[in-house]
């Protein structure tokens, strides 16, 4: 099943990212984040043509994945949607060094073959759907925000990540802002119990895809990316200003133009009060040791993660991520420079 979303989601420039020379003379690997994977298969490809004696492959795990491989020691570097907090940090037993990588939206996917036009749901809606306080689609408070519209009497099916995720943290912290019950009831994190009998788990951003695709009444959160490539239908959302907002490039810049300046412990841009804000964004971070024991393989991941949050940014924006703003790209160099070789 996964395999099958992963090859309907590359493009040439991403198969091609995944067959990448065998022969260079350096091979770094990093793991982690599934939010991030298509635009680091495309940049580390580019980078691999650009700079024949290096290659690197990244393995989609999610973010929690990220973090253990990254402790282990198995990975030149990790990556996760929600930086690594302080007892992580600990457990990987040195002064680890986090850097802003990439910029997204979290689109709200659904399965709804029979309704004509977007669906349009309110904050509360969503977290009351993943409550397990909304179970069906012609629920009356659905049809209020949907007038007009043919909603089936049919189950809503809330597709969760059963993994240790980024996405799952920047979601979870969305609704964990719209409603006081979620926050007491679930919390936010990268893994939580959900409440909702109906729900159902996929490991990745491409198990939650996939899992809405094949389920009618599904609806799930995916990187906007994963929503694209796999056509699938995008809920309307009504953010804080009270306006409908769609998942796109432009509403994830405002909603991080709310929050120029970021740091490992001041990172969330969900639910922001700006007018055209989509309130589903974050970052995602990589990470590296602040004091490497094998310099010459740090130098060459410090240039490629360089090179990935400055050069490769356009790549970003060719697949559906916001390229990230000056003040975060000069953060992140800033950050890396702190690596002592």
């Amino acid at each position: 099943m996964l395999k099958t979303f992963v090859c309907r989601f590359t493009t040439a420039s991403l198969v091609l990212a995944l067959a990448a020379p065998a022969l260079a003379a350096t091979q770094l690997t990093g793991a982690g984040s599934s939010f991030v994977y298509p635009f680091f298969a495309k940049a580390f490809y580019q980078y691999g043509q650009e700079n024949k004696d290096v290659t690197v492959n990244y393995q989609s795990i999610g973010s929690g994945g990220g973090i253990e491989q990254f402790t282990a020691k198995t990975v030149d570097f990790g990556a996760s949607d929600v930086p690594m907090t302080a007892d992580e940090v600990k457990r990987a037993g040195g002064e680890v060094l986090q850097i802003p990588v990439a910029l997204g939206g979290e689109a709200v996917i659904y399965n709804l073959p029979s309704l004509k036009g977007a669906l349009r749901l309110t904050r509360d809606d969503i977290a009351n759907i993943y409550l397990g306080k909304i179970a069906k689609w012609n629920d009356a408070q659905l049809k209020k925000d949907n007038p007009g519209a043919d909603l089936p009497d049919l189950a809503i099916v809330p597709v969760n990540r059963s993994d240790g995720s980024g996405t799952n943290y920047i979601f979870t912290d969305f609704l964990s802002h719209v409603s006081p019950e979620f926050k007491t009831k679930v919390g936010t994190g990268k893994s939580v119990q959900w409440p909702a009998s109906a729900a159902v788990g996929g490991k990745g951003n491409e198990g939650v895809a996939g899992a809405v695709k094949q389920t009618p009444g599904a609806i799930g959160y995916v990187e906007l990316a994963y929503a694209i490539e796999n056509k699938l239908s995008q809920s309307m959302v009504q953010n804080k200003a009270g306006k409908w907002a769609e998942c796109s490039l432009d509403n994830v810049k405002a909603a991080a133009a709310t929050k120029p300046d970021v740091s490992p412990t001041n990172f969330s841009i969900v639910d922001t009060a700006a007018a055209t804000a989509w309130p589903i964004a974050g970052y995602t971070w990589a990470f590296v040791y602040q004091n490497p024991t094998d310099k010459a393989r740090a130098k060459i991941t410090k240039d490629v993660l360089a090179w990935a949050v400055t050069k490769a940014q356009p790549i970003a924006g060719t697949l559906n991520y916001v390229p990230l703003p000056e003040n975060v790209q000069q953060t992140a160099l800033k950050t890396l420079a702190k690596v002592s070789l």
